[in-house]
C-alpha cells in the first residue's frame, strides 16, 4: 500500500483533511465513508458505491486518490479504525454493544437492529446547541420553508404537518414546479429555510440554501452526511445517521428527529400550545 505523507492520522481524518482536493463524485464517497465507516469496513466497493450513489469505479479512484492501491487496502484502514474504536469504546463502534438479537439473526432482525444502532447514534452525534438553535428559530419564524425532493418530501411535508399543529406557518418546496420556485422566490430575511438531504444533497436544495443565505434568511440542514455541502452551506446543522443492510437507507432516526424538534417546539410554551393540540385530538 503506498500512502500519502498522512498516514498518522486516521482514514476518516484523512478524508476530512483533504476533502476539497476531491472530485465531487469522490467526495460523495468520502463523506459516506466518514458517517458509515461500518459500512465501509465491510460491504464491496459496488455496495458502496450504490450507497453513495456513485459507480464502483469512482470508489477505486477515491481510494487511489488517498494514496491505496485500490478499495481493499482502504477497506482495511476502515476496519482498522473501526475496530480500534470499538476496544476503545467509542465512535461509531460504540454501537455494538449488547446485540439485541442472536448471532444468527434474520434479515429483519438484521434491519432492526441497524435502525437501533441509528438512534443510538444520532442520539450520541446530535449537537445540544445546534438544536436548541434551531428550535428557537423555528419557533419565532414568521415563515418556514422546508425544502426535500424525492423521499426527503415526505418528511418535509411531516414536519409542516407538526408545525401546523402548533399553528406556525410552514410550506413545503419538494420540486422544481413554477409553484416551487414562486415559494423560493419569496423567502427574506424574516423567513427560515430547512434543507433536507440524504447522501449527495439535491440541486434544488442546494439552490434553496444559497438563495435564503443571500437574503439574510436563517437556515437549518438536516443531513445524514456531515460533509454534505448542504450541512456545510446552512448556519445550524441537525446530524442523523442511516446505517442500513437493506437496499435503503434508514429512515428511523430522521423521523424521530424530526419529532423530537417538533416537540422542542412545543415545550418552549406547553401552556400556550396545549388547548390547540387538544382540540386537534377532538377532530
Amino acid at each position: 500500500m503506498t500512502r500519502t505523507g498522512t498516514t498518522a492520522l486516521t482514514l476518516s481524518e484523512e478524508i476530512r483533511q483533504r476533502f476539497e482536493e476531491f472530485s465531487r463524485s469522490q467526495k460523495d464517497v468520502g463523506q459516506y465513508i466518514v458517517d458509515h465507516l461500518e459500512e465501509a469496513a465491510f460491504h464491496t466497493a459496488e455496495e458502496l458505491a450504490r450507497r453513495a450513489n456513485t459507480s464502483s469505479s469512482t470508489v477505486v479512484r477515491f481510494a487511489q486518490a488517498l494514496g491505496f492501491e485500490g478499495f481493499p487496502e482502504l477497506q482495511a484502514a476502515a476496519r482498522d479504525e473501526y475496530r480500534r474504536a470499538r476496544d476503545n469504546g467509542a465512535g461509531t463502534a460504540e454501537l455494538t454493544t449488547q446485540p439485541l438479537f442472536p448471532i444468527d439473526q434474520t434479515e429483519f432482525e438484521t434491519a432492526l437492529g441497524a435502525d437501533h444502532a441509528n438512534m443510538a447514534e444520532t442520539a450520541r452525534k446530535v449537537d445540544r446547541e445546534e438544536v436548541a438553535a434551531a428550535v428557537e428559530l423555528i419557533s419565532h419564524a414568521e415563515r418556514i420553508v422546508l425544502c426535500g425532493t424525492d423521499q426527503m418530501a415526505f418528511f418535509a411535508s411531516y414536519l409542516r404537518h407538526l408545525l401546523m399543529l402548533l399553528d406556525l406557518r410552514a410550506e413545503v418546496v419538494a420540486s422544481p414546479s413554477q409553484e416551487g420556485l414562486a415559494k423560493l422566490g419569496r423567502v427574506d430575511d424574516k423567513t427560515v429555510m430547512v434543507g433536507f438531504s440524504a447522501g449527495r444533497p439535491h440541486p434544488l436544495v442546494v439552490r434553496a440554501i444559497k438563495l435564503a443565505r443571500n437574503r439574510r434568511a436563517a437556515t437549518i440542514a438536516i443531513a445524514d452526511a456531515t460533509l454534505s455541502e448542504v450541512a456545510k452551506l446552512a448556519d445550524h446543522k441537525l446530524y442523523y445517521s442511516s446505517n442500513s443492510p437493506a437496499f435503503v437507507r434508514s429512515h428511523c432516526a430522521l423521523l424521530s428527529l424530526i419529532q423530537a424538534l417538533a416537540y422542542g417546539v412545543y415545550a418552549l410554551d406547553e401552556s400556550a400550545y396545549s388547548d390547540r393540540i387538544k382540540a386537534f385530538r377532538l377532530k
